[in-house]
């Protein structure tokens, strides 16, 4: 992008831009004119114009999906008129000073990797004087070539990297080639040098580790989302080794099948053709051909069941340890408790239940007045009353049917206690134990 020889893109889509950019000439003045030495002189203005800036050099990276980016491609894109932005390298400058931007040469020296020089030349040394002006705190615009970095941009596409391989049939090995990695991203990463980069930033994350092997550069990633990889080791290493063999294995099996159709459909010409001696020939070919791919089926099965044990032994590995962690987790849970803590508990509650019963029996025993009733004795009393209730009941006169219409007369209440006297004469005459006393005073009332 802003490599030596390398053209820079043309300017922004119309629609990129804000409104303001092809209607408002006075504002656009304003902004493509340079900054003021000292903010003091006009925040305002100062603040204004810088926001405008920053906020379109970040939507601009954004949108093309660039993680790189230099002055001259954004006054290239910035172009309005002829004329280009003047305060684009203040604006680079404040950028760097917030963390939004980074030096290519500043991020790639932060990450502790020994591979930056793979390659053809992707990584080059930038020239002495930008790492001088970096080591001395120069602060005059960065140069027209100096490559930055969008810091949230890398960060962002270096995920999608990872989530990438975790969901890509890559994943179910430990370590991956270079080469079959670079082509999963091919539609992720426009060239290898951003390729590099977000592997940089991964390992500088300790989510990758990458080792060169035998002139061969493997990746290593970590098992989750969350996790930090490994150093590689030589289990790594050797399980690696197995996959290249059992990717070579399957090459030529497939290699070796298809030269084998070959010669039987050889075998069936020449038979055509009449041509007995080199169909024979064709066949024995055929022959040999099948046997060497049984020798590789089987050393093919071999490599596939030791790479299966492998891959079985880090599982039975991740479960040990996740055992051992839940024994340490459950005896720290379990350090102040015993089994003879447990029962005196289980008598203290048992003990502190029934205390509760007898309080709450006493408590509902209390009378009104503070005295204890028996309940057995309020059950007699109530029968009691019961039967006197209904002998009462038994004895009690026959209720009058009689209206009482109009007022009584005197003759008439007269009338009615003669007749009452009578009845009671008759009665007292009828019972033999009766005493004269009450037939005097009956006599006497009469």
């Amino acid at each position: 992008m802003c490599s030596p020889g390398e053209a820079p893109p043309g300017p922004a889509p119309a629609g990129d831009l804000p409104p303001e950019w092809e209607t408002d000439d006075e504002r656009m003045a304003f902004l493509f004119s340079a900054f003021k030495q000292s903010r003091e002189v006009n925040s305002t203005e100062w603040d204004s114009k810088m926001a405008f800036w920053v906020g379109l050099v970040l939507a601009r990276g954004r949108r093309r999906g660039a993680v790189r980016t230099c002055l001259r491609e954004l006054q290239n894109g910035f172009e309005r008129r002829g004329s280009v932005p003047l305060g684009l390298g203040t604006v680079l400058r404040e950028l760097l000073r917030r963390g939004k931007l980074q030096r290519e040469s500043d991020f790639m020296a932060s990450v502790d990797s020994s591979w930056i020089s793979w390659g053809v030349g992707v990584f080059i040394l930038k020239p002495l004087k930008w790492t001088l002006s970096s080591v001395l705190g120069d602060s005059k615009i960065p140069e027209e070539e100096e490559v930055l970095i969008y810091v949230e941009l890398l960060q962002e596409k270096a995920e999608e990297v990872y989530r990438l391989y975790q969901s890509s049939a890559l994943s179910s090995h430990p370590v991956v080639a270079l080469s079959e990695l670079r082509s999963l991203c091919a539609g992720l990463c426009p060239d290898e040098r951003t390729f590099y980069l977000l592997l940089l930033q991964l390992q500088k994350e300790k989510r990758v580790t990458i080792l060169e092997q035998n002139g061969e550069k493997i990746v290593k990633f970590a098992r989750g989302l969350h996790a930090k990889v490994s150093p590689m080791n030589d289990v790594d290493i050797g399980v690696y080794q197995l996959m290249q063999s059992e990717q070579l294995l399957s090459q030529k099996v497939e290699s070796l099948s298809q030269e084998a159709e070959k010669c039987k459909e050889d075998a069936r010409s020449a038979c055509r053709a009449g041509k007995k001696q080199l169909a024979l020939r064709c066949l024995k070919s055929k022959r040999r051909t099948e046997r060497r791919i049984e020798e590789l089926h089987s050393k093919l099965d071999a490599v596939q069941g030791i790479l299966d044990r492998i891959y079985a032994s880090q599982t039975d590995q991740m479960v040990f340890n996740a055992y051992q962690a839940g024994v340490g987790a459950l005896k720290l849970s379990m350090k102040d408790v015993t089994v003879e803590r447990a029962e005196n508990i289980v008598d203290q509650i048992q003990e502190l239940c029934d205390t509760q019963d007898e309080v709450a029996q006493t408590l509902a025993g209390v009378g009104i007045n503070g005295l204890e009733v028996d309940s057995e004795e309020l059950e007699k009393e109530l029968d009691s009353l019961l039967q006197d209730s209904s002998k009462d009941s038994l004895d009690l006169p026959p209720v009058p049917q009689k209206v009482l219409s109009a007022p009584i007369s005197d003759a008439e209440l007269e009338a009615e206690l003669e007749q009452l006297s009578v009845s009671a004469g008759d009665l007292a005459q009828k019972t033999p134990s009766a005493s004269s006393e009450p037939k005097t005073a009956l006599g006497l009332n009469l």
